[in-house]
């Protein structure tokens, strides 16, 4: 009869420890990167991430297209995380809404400035998506420990200085070239980089945080192609 420890359970098989020399350690390689949403590759194809979950209060902006948004809150859905999103074009969200988590509400849609409190925790973090618009209004529900806000702003708007300014992460796509150079001086680029951003590809975002900064082509899986289309910037 299996032996058991109290509050233990059964034990389990014995086996010889694993050792390895000091020298040999040295030749280990173990791949250790950020936790998070694999938001696509940067220009040397290494896969990027964005750590959604957080124990503070996250904001990110991304002034971009529709698409990106909801790549994003479809991956983030599949780790785990419950995603409330916050709109005011429902139709636009509402098959992603259907499709994702086979059936379980682990993505919810709600009316601009209705969003309910979600009771975020570390056991069941949460992604607040905010598609309100170029001028989005101060919303109820805001970032904290285990809950962050993503705001998408379609285009450079008189909203962006502050979001931009709060915001933990700021995710550029193409822009008009005038708007470029704002954001460029919002985001202290030097002028070499806020150039490119009117050039970008259709699912290219730079991504800044602080003094770094990435860009990343986001690639659709074949499960989010048919569900949201190619990558677009204009919606």
């Amino acid at each position: 009869m299996a032996r058991s420890r109290i509050g233990f359970g059964l034990l389990g098989p014995r086996r010889e420890r694993h050792a390895v020399s000091l020298d040999d350690l040295e030749t280990l390689g173990v791949p250790v990167g950020d936790d998070g949403v694999v938001i696509g590759v940067d220009a040397d194809e290494r896969p990027a991430v964005l750590g959604v979950n957080q124990p503070t209060p996250y904001e990110i902006t991304l002034i971009g297209g529709l698409w990106t948004a909801q790549v994003l809150a479809l991956r983030a859905a599949a780790t785990g995380t419950r995603v409330a999103v916050e709109t005011g074009r429902a139709a636009a969200w509402t098959a992603l809404v259907q499709a994702a988590g086979a059936g379980l509400p682990c993505v919810t849609l709600h009316d601009v400035g209705r969003v309910p409190p979600q009771g975020a925790s570390p056991g069941s973090p949460v992604l607040v998506v905010r598609d309100c618009g170029m001028r989005p209004p101060r919303g109820r529900v805001v970032s904290a420990p285990w809950q962050s806000v993503i705001t998408l702003l379609p285009y450079l708007s008189p909203a962006a200085p502050r979001l931009v300014e709060k915001s933990s992460v700021v995710g550029v796509q193409r822009l008009a070239p005038d708007e470029a150079r704002q954001i460029g001086r919002f985001l202290r680029l030097p002028p070499s980089e806020a150039e490119v951003l009117s050039t970008l590809a259709d699912g290219v975002t730079l991504w800044c945080s602080g003094r770094d900064r990435t860009f990343v082509m986001t690639q659709a899986t074949d499960a989010e192609t048919g569900l949201l289309g190619t990558a677009r910037r204009m919606d």
